[in-house]
C-alpha cells in the first residue's frame, strides 16, 4: 500500500480521552477500522472509499483528507 501524506495532519479526539494524529489516507483507513465510534453514516463510507482511491492514485490525497474531515464531523469527533 502506498504511503501518501496529507499537507496537514489531523488530530482527532475520541470519547475515551485518547487522541490520534492522522497523516494520510492509510492512517485514516486504520483509524476508521479500529478507533471509530458506532456512528458510521454515509460520509464515513465515502471517506473510506476516497482514502482507498487516493492510495490507488485515482483521487488526490487532499480530496480524501476533506472527506475524512467531513466523516469526523458526522461522527461528532473533535478535531484539534
Amino acid at each position: 500500500m502506498r504511503q501518501i501524506k496529507w499537507s496537514n495532519p489531523i488530530e482527532i479526539g475520541f470519547a475515551q480521552g485518547s487522541f490520534q494524529i492522522v497523516t494520510g489516507p492509510s492512517e485514516a483507513l486504520n483509524c476508521m477500522a479500529n478507533l471509530w465510534p458506532d456512528r458510521r453514516g454515509p460520509l464515513y463510507v465515502a471517506a473510506r472509499s476516497l482514502c482507498r482511491a487516493a492510495i490507488d492514485g485515482r483521487k488526490s490525497a487532499e480530496e480524501a483528507r476533506e472527506m475524512f474531515i467531513s466523516a469526523t464531523r458526522e461522527a461528532h469527533l473533535k478535531m484539534h
